[in-house]
């Protein structure tokens, strides 16, 4: 074996453990999805996330280290995600971390969730070397950032309201779907008219790159009240249609302003929403530049991408201690 890092993720309502070894040789990877316990309620309940996560955690690094045929003992380094996050859910991965590191004697990392997800695509893609733009779109994190090296980074761009993720689920729930939403919003716009409805592109005459995708909703919200005063039937997958056509350009026009103003040509999709299937072809496929999108399950809250970051976090220098604490609001720019 060589450099093994155990990384732990628990940033929101997913609890997640790997064992990797180097930067990209996963050895194991395992999750507990919340999902099926937080739909009755629409969203994440935070404390409800937290006292699942304590419950999980543990299982998960036993079960972690026998799938890598692992001891405590082979370990290089543990990283852990430390913000940006659920301030209760990072706790409960931070303090296990630093428990872990003292019983066992092993160095600890807090690793950046966001760095995290372009980590996703770093694993994912052998040949993927900086300068890229990387878009982080997800529940929580609407934002472009220039990766000039990896651990370099400036973000272009976020967003001024709502994270495009967060849409999407508001959307579905406007809607009657289930949560989360995003999903099957993206399923049933395939069997939709995007042009049925005329819902605005935000901010798509602007020279900012930044996104806002609270009037979008707004507009949503009033053309289904319209629909339902008028005592038709909804047409749901045509808004879904209508909304995805929108806000993914919205996303996608951003994209082109960010290649355009920094020359950089590659661009890189993670978080969430680059699950979508609308978003994942525009970027594969635009034409402007070479994209590149992580495989399904790196798209998800994974421990893989946060073991990845950790272990280039540590070969460049850095280093964490027994005083690491979580930060809810860790800028990708701030330290990592």
């Amino acid at each position: 074996m060589g450099f093994l890092t155990l990384a732990i993720e628990s940033s929101c309502d997913d609890t997640a453990v790997a064992v990797i070894d180097g930067q990209r040789n996963v050895l194991s990877s395992t999750m507990s999805s919340q999902v099926e316990s937080h739909a009755p309620f629409g969203g994440v309940v935070p404390e409800y996330a937290s006292r699942m996560h304590l419950e999980a955690i543990l299982p998960l690094v036993d079960r972690a280290l026998a799938e890598a045929d692992a001891k405590p003992s082979d370990l290089d380094l543990i990283a852990v995600t430390a913000g940006p996050g659920l301030m209760g859910s990072l706790l409960v991965g931070v303090m296990t971390a630093k428990g872990l590191a003292q019983a066992w004697g092993k160095p600890i990392l807090g690793v950046n969730h966001l760095e995290g997800h372009v980590f996703a695509n770093v694993v994912n893609h052998p040949d993927l070397d900086p300068p890229f733009i990387a878009m982080i779109v997800s529940g929580g994190h609407t934002e472009v950032v220039l990766v000039e090296d990896l651990g370099f980074y400036r973000i272009l761009g976020g967003t001024k309201d709502d994270a495009a993720g967060e849409a999407y689920d508001k959307v579905a729930k406007l809607l009657g779907l289930a949560y989360p939403g995003g999903p099957i919003v993206d399923e049933l716009a395939k069997d939709g008219d995007p042009q049925a409805f005329d819902f605005p592109v935000p901010l798509k005459r602007s020279d900012e790159i930044s996104f806002s995708f609270s009037g979008l909703k707004t507009a949503v919200l009033w053309q289904v009240e319209r629909i339902k005063k008028e005592g038709a039937s909804l047409p749901v997958e045509d808004i879904c249609a209508s909304f995805q056509r929108a806000a993914v350009e919205a996303l996608i026009c951003k994209l082109d302003l960010a290649v355009q103003k920094t020359g950089v040509e590659k661009v890189v999709l993670s978080g969430g929403v680059a699950a979508n299937s609308c978003l994942r072809d525009l970027v594969l496929n635009r034409g402007d530049w070479k994209g590149y999108v992580p495989d399904m399950f790196y798209c998800t809250d994974n421990a893989v991408m946060i073991g990845a970051a950790g272990y280039h976090g540590w070969m460049r220098g850095r280093r964490s201690g027994l005083d690491l604490a979580p930060s809810p609001s860790w800028s990708i720019m701030d330290g990592v």
